[in-house]
Protein backbone atom coordinates (compact mmCIF):
# COMPACT_ATOMS: atom_id res chain seq x y z
CA UNK A 1 0.00 0.00 0.00
CA UNK A 2 1.40 3.52 -0.64
CA UNK A 3 3.23 2.29 -3.50
CA UNK A 4 3.88 4.19 -6.75
CA UNK A 5 4.00 3.28 -10.33
CA UNK A 6 5.46 4.59 -13.39
CA UNK A 7 3.27 4.20 -16.41
CA UNK A 8 5.14 2.47 -19.73
CA UNK A 9 2.35 3.63 -21.72
CA UNK A 10 -0.69 6.36 -22.41
CA UNK A 11 -4.35 5.34 -23.02
CA UNK A 12 -2.99 6.63 -27.10
CA UNK A 13 -0.91 3.41 -27.01
CA UNK A 14 -3.50 1.11 -26.00
CA UNK A 15 -4.55 -1.33 -28.24
CA UNK A 16 -7.30 -3.54 -27.34
CA UNK A 17 -7.08 -6.48 -29.49
CA UNK A 18 -3.46 -6.80 -27.75
CA UNK A 19 -4.88 -7.22 -24.44
CA UNK A 20 -7.31 -10.40 -23.19
CA UNK A 21 -8.29 -7.78 -20.26
CA UNK A 22 -9.01 -4.01 -19.89
CA UNK A 23 -9.30 -3.35 -15.95
CA UNK A 24 -9.49 0.36 -14.41
CA UNK A 25 -8.14 1.05 -11.17
CA UNK A 26 -10.04 3.56 -8.65
CA UNK A 27 -8.72 5.50 -6.05
CA UNK A 28 -7.29 9.09 -6.33
CA UNK A 29 -6.62 10.52 -9.63
CA UNK A 30 -9.49 7.80 -11.78
CA UNK A 31 -11.96 10.36 -11.42
CA UNK A 32 -9.73 12.11 -14.62
CA UNK A 33 -10.60 9.39 -16.74
CA UNK A 34 -14.82 9.61 -16.11
CA UNK A 35 -15.23 11.63 -19.51
CA UNK A 36 -11.82 11.02 -21.35
CA UNK A 37 -13.12 10.23 -24.72
CA UNK A 38 -9.69 7.71 -24.85
CA UNK A 39 -10.16 5.68 -21.67
CA UNK A 40 -14.55 5.75 -22.59
CA UNK A 41 -13.50 4.88 -26.38
CA UNK A 42 -11.30 1.71 -24.72
CA UNK A 43 -13.58 0.70 -22.51
CA UNK A 44 -16.60 0.56 -25.23
CA UNK A 45 -14.09 -0.81 -27.69
CA UNK A 46 -12.52 -4.01 -25.37
CA UNK A 47 -16.14 -4.77 -24.51
CA UNK A 48 -17.53 -4.78 -28.10
CA UNK A 49 -14.73 -7.39 -28.64
CA UNK A 50 -15.44 -9.51 -26.17
CA UNK A 51 -12.82 -8.60 -24.00
CA UNK A 52 -13.11 -8.59 -19.83
CA UNK A 53 -13.38 -5.19 -18.95
CA UNK A 54 -13.15 -4.60 -15.18
CA UNK A 55 -13.30 -2.14 -13.01
CA UNK A 56 -12.66 -0.94 -9.30
CA UNK A 57 -13.70 1.34 -6.26
CA UNK A 58 -15.13 4.77 -8.41
CA UNK A 59 -13.86 3.33 -11.75
CA UNK A 60 -17.23 1.82 -13.06
CA UNK A 61 -18.10 5.27 -13.30
CA UNK A 62 -15.58 5.13 -16.53
CA UNK A 63 -17.69 2.41 -17.30
CA UNK A 64 -20.83 3.96 -17.31
CA UNK A 65 -20.02 6.95 -18.64
CA UNK A 66 -18.62 4.19 -21.90
CA UNK A 67 -22.28 3.31 -22.12
CA UNK A 68 -21.38 -0.42 -20.86
CA UNK A 69 -22.86 -0.87 -18.15
CA UNK A 70 -26.73 -0.20 -19.49
CA UNK A 71 -28.91 -3.33 -18.33
CA UNK A 72 -26.01 -4.63 -16.52
CA UNK A 73 -25.63 -5.56 -13.11
CA UNK A 74 -22.63 -3.38 -11.52
CA UNK A 75 -21.16 -2.38 -8.58
CA UNK A 76 -19.02 1.11 -7.26
CA UNK A 77 -17.78 2.34 -3.97
CA UNK A 78 -20.59 4.10 -1.32
CA UNK A 79 -21.57 7.04 -3.07
CA UNK A 80 -21.46 6.79 -6.40
CA UNK A 81 -24.60 4.50 -7.15
CA UNK A 82 -26.88 7.05 -8.50
CA UNK A 83 -24.11 7.69 -11.52
CA UNK A 84 -24.31 4.21 -12.38
CA UNK A 85 -28.31 3.96 -12.13
CA UNK A 86 -28.02 7.35 -14.47
CA UNK A 87 -26.30 5.57 -17.04
CA UNK A 88 -28.73 2.49 -17.36
CA UNK A 89 -26.80 -0.07 -14.66
CA UNK A 90 -28.57 -2.11 -12.43
CA UNK A 91 -26.79 -1.36 -9.14
CA UNK A 92 -26.24 -4.00 -6.82
CA UNK A 93 -24.32 -3.59 -3.25
CA UNK A 94 -22.42 -6.19 -3.60
CA UNK A 95 -18.55 -6.86 -3.19
CA UNK A 96 -17.51 -7.90 -6.61
CA UNK A 97 -20.08 -8.46 -9.32
CA UNK A 98 -19.43 -10.34 -12.89
CA UNK A 99 -22.54 -9.70 -15.61
CA UNK A 100 -21.19 -11.42 -19.11
CA UNK A 101 -17.58 -9.63 -19.47
CA UNK A 102 -17.92 -6.92 -17.16
CA UNK A 103 -16.79 -7.30 -13.80
CA UNK A 104 -16.96 -4.61 -10.49
CA UNK A 105 -15.96 -4.15 -7.81
CA UNK A 106 -16.72 -1.67 -4.67
CA UNK A 107 -12.87 -0.83 -3.60
CA UNK A 108 -10.48 -2.26 -1.91
CA UNK A 109 -11.58 -4.54 0.38
CA UNK A 110 -12.59 -6.15 -2.52
CA UNK A 111 -9.23 -6.22 -4.21
CA UNK A 112 -9.00 -9.82 -3.79
CA UNK A 113 -12.20 -11.11 -4.99
CA UNK A 114 -11.92 -8.36 -7.81
CA UNK A 115 -8.39 -10.06 -9.06
CA UNK A 116 -10.34 -13.75 -8.45
CA UNK A 117 -12.98 -13.35 -10.43
CA UNK A 118 -10.37 -11.52 -13.28
CA UNK A 119 -8.11 -14.77 -12.88
CA UNK A 120 -10.49 -16.97 -13.61
CA UNK A 121 -12.35 -14.89 -16.60
CA UNK A 122 -9.15 -15.41 -18.22
CA UNK A 123 -8.80 -19.46 -18.04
Amino acid sequence: MGGKAVASRTLRDIDVNKYKAIIFVGGRGSEQYFNDSEALAIAKNAYEKGKIVGAICIAPVILANSGILEGKKATVSPGNENILKEKGAIYENKSVIKDGNVITACGPQAAKGFGKEIADSLK
